[in-house]
This record gives C-alpha cells, sequence and structure tokens, in this order.
C-alpha cells in the first residue's frame, strides 16, 4: 500500500488543524473572553488600592478583607457621586432622549436647515438647496439612525454580560498571583521558568500603567469637556460631557464619536456659536493627542505612536470598536512577549558558548615513529 503522507506531513497538518479548531472555539467564546478580559482591566484598576488597604490596620494583612473594604469604598464613593451630581445628569440626559424624536424629525424633514440656516443668514436658495438634499437622501439617513439604533440595543443587552466584571474582578484580586505562580510552575526547566516570569512581570507593569492611562486620559476629558460645554451653555452639557468622556477609553474612534456626537447636537438644536464649539473641539483634540496622551502612555505602555496607529486600524477592521480598544494593550503585550524571548535567546545564547569555552580543547594526536 502506497503511503500518502509521511510523518512529518502528518504532524504539520495536525498542527494546522489544532490551531484552526482552537481559533474557531475562541470565536464562539469571544464574549466570554471579553468579559474576563475586561474583568482583569478592572483588577487591575484596583489592585493599587486592594494593596494600600491590605497594609494598613484596616484589613489586618487580609488580602479577602481588603478588597471587600475597597469594593465598599468605591460603592460609597459612587453613590456620593450620584447623590451630588446625579439629578442634574439625569434631568440632561432625560431631557435628551425625549427630544430626541422631534430632533431627528427636524433632520430627516429638512426643518433644521430652516432653523440653523435663520440664525447664522444663510439665504433662501442656500437654505432651500441644503433641505432639497437632505429630503432626497431621507432614506440613506433614515437607515443611519437605524443602525446606531441597533448598536445601542445590542449595546444594552450586552450589559448583563458586563455586569459580571466586578465579581470576576474580585476572584482574579484574590489568586491572581496564585494563578501566575501555577503558571510558572508548570514549567521545569529554571531558564524557561525565569522567562515566564519576565514577562508575567513586564505585562503586569504594561497593564497597569495602559489601566491608569485610560482613567487619567477619561478624567482630563470629563472636566475639560464640562467646563467648556458649561461655560458655552451648551445644550445637555453634563449628559454630553460624560459621555464623550466614557468615549476617550476607545483610541482615535472614541474621541472621534464624541466630537461628531457634540457637532450634531449643537446643529439640531440650532446652538448658534457652534463655531466656539468645533474651536474648542479641535484645541483640546490636539491638546489630548499630542500633548496629554504621549505622556501617559509612553510611561506606561511604551508604544511608538505609529505602532499604536497602525494597531488600532488594524484592530478595527478585525473586531470593530472592541478591537479598537484592545488593540493597543494587546500590541503593547506581542512588544513586551517578544523583547523577553530576545532577551532569553541572547542568554540562552551565552550560556551555550560559554559552555563550548569550558570544555577542554581537543589534543593533537601524536604518530609513533618507526
Amino acid at each position: 500500500m502506497v503511503q500518502l503522507l509521511d510523518s512529518r506531513t502528518a504532524r504539520i497538518l495536525l498542527t494546522i488543524c489544532v490551531f484552526v479548531g482552537v481559533g474557531a472555539v475562541l470565536y464562539g467564546i469571544r464574549r466570554t473572553l471579553v468579559v474576563f478580559l475586561f474583568a482583569i482591566f478592572f483588577a487591575y484598576l484596583l489592585e493599587p488600592l486592594v494593596t494600600r488597604i491590605q497594609s494598613s490596620p484596616l484589613a489586618r494583612h487580609s488580602r479577602g478583607l481588603a478588597i471587600a473594604e475597597a469594593y465598599i469604598g468605591i460603592g460609597c464613593a459612587l453613590g456620593l457621586l450620584a447623590f451630588f451630581v446625579g439629578p442634574l445628569l439625569v434631568k440632561d440626559t432625560r431631557a435628551l432622549v425625549e427630544s430626541m424624536p422631534n430632533l431627528l424629525e427636524n433632520v430627516t424633514s429638512g426643518k433644521i436647515v430652516w432653523q440653523f440656516g435663520s440664525k447664522h443668514g444663510w439665504t433662501f436658495e442656500t437654505q432651500l438647496r441644503l433641505e432639497e438634499i437632505i429630503q432626497n437622501h431621507r432614506q440613506e439617513i433614515l437607515d443611519w439612525i437605524g443602525q446606531g439604533g441597533a448598536a445601542a440595543a445590542q449595546f444594552l443587552a450586552d450589559g448583563l454580560w458586563f455586569a459580571l466584571i466586578p465579581i470576576l474582578s474580585a476572584f482574579f484580586l484574590a489568586d491572581g498571583r496564585r494563578f501566575a505562580q501555577v503558571l510558572i510552575d508548570g514549567f521545569d526547566r529554571r531558564d524557561q521558568k525565569r522567562f515566564l516570569r519576565a514577562i508575567i512581570n513586564d505585562l503586569d507593569r504594561m497593564l497597569t500603567g495602559f489601566i491608569f492611562a485610560q482613567i487619567v486620559l477619561v478624567a482630563c476629558a470629563v472636566v475639560a469637556y464640562s467646563s467648556a460645554l458649561l461655560l458655552l451653555h451648551f445644550p445637555y452639557a453634563l449628559a454630553l460631557a460624560l459621555g464623550g468622556g466614557i468615549m476617550e477609553f476607545v483610541p482615535v474612534a472614541g474621541p472621534l464619536m464624541a466630537a461628531a456626537t457634540i457637532v450634531g447636537v449643537g446643529f439640531l438644536t440650532a446652538f448658534k456659536p457652534l463655531w466656539a464649539v468645533v474651536l474648542f473641539l479641535g484645541a483640546w483634540r490636539l491638546c489630548q493627542d499630542y500633548v496629554i496622551s504621549p505622556r501617559i502612555y509612553g510611561r506606561g505602555v511604551r508604544l511608538h505612536p505609529l505602532a499604536a496607529i497602525a494597531a488600532v486600524l488594524m484592530g478595527g477592521e478585525l473586531g470593530g470598536i472592541l478591537g479598537i480598544y484592545l488593540a493597543i494593550p494587546l500590541a503593547a503585550a506581542i512588544r513586551v512577549i517578544w523583547r523577553c524571548w530576545q532577551d532569553y535567546a541572547d542568554k540562552m545564547r551565552e550560556a551555550e558558548s560559554a559552555q563550548l569555552q569550558q570544555l577542554p580543547a581537543a589534543r593533537p594526536r601524536k604518530t609513533a615513529l618507526r
């Protein structure tokens, strides 16, 4: 019987099939993996607070008690914030939601052109031409609105999954170091353990820097948006400021969506000094992207701006908004693993070279004289 495949080819095909199968399984459970990944991020966010509480007399060096006290403290802080800021935020959000159908109707009917044009001195011919353009593309506008509503509904449907994040984070906070040690102990050789420990430590520092950078950027964005929009008496200022700050979590696409939403609301409500809002958004984007973000990300993630842009673009192509958000930490993780592998390979070559140098040199054989 003729052998169709040799052993080497069979092993290669089997390896490819295993990788394809694992990839298919991971794609099928991608939602669960994303929830676990965000739980890890949330655990990194709380780790400094839990460590400080654990070393204080409040927790008596108990890890579980420190985690419980951290959750209670965060809950109380959020409760106080909701008590003082919540009523105004709820009022703005409710007003925005209630007025949205009328605003969208003004857009699809073309009435917004006359409302906005009359306040800015547009000519009758210009307003009439723009109204005709909007009416001719009414169906496309309705389709865009429908897609946005479907995306919002899907996000709200996934909210139950994201409610598991604090629960899973508590397990990572309690036993994360034990999980890492079990993974390291799975290797026999000392150099392999050292290599894996270096990867885990570098990833730990990178993720800590990434989460810290995200929180700082969001806080800066919320403060900047709130201050500027309230100063300009922009409608629904607090709701838009909070939404714009949250969108800072998504690199590149988030800030663009926030700016488009704010300008869109200003256009729909015929906000007169809209040029001032556009000027603020442009200035803030320059300040955030070229002053604040490089300083913060440079310390934590240590990723070149060109690499970050390429990662964000590829993440958007592969995974949409979620891919854009996860692109930077994944790219930074790949950089960390590659650098640790290079260090490990260099040390292995040095060790092999040292062993060869320690071997006794072969002595030349003497020939007997006849």
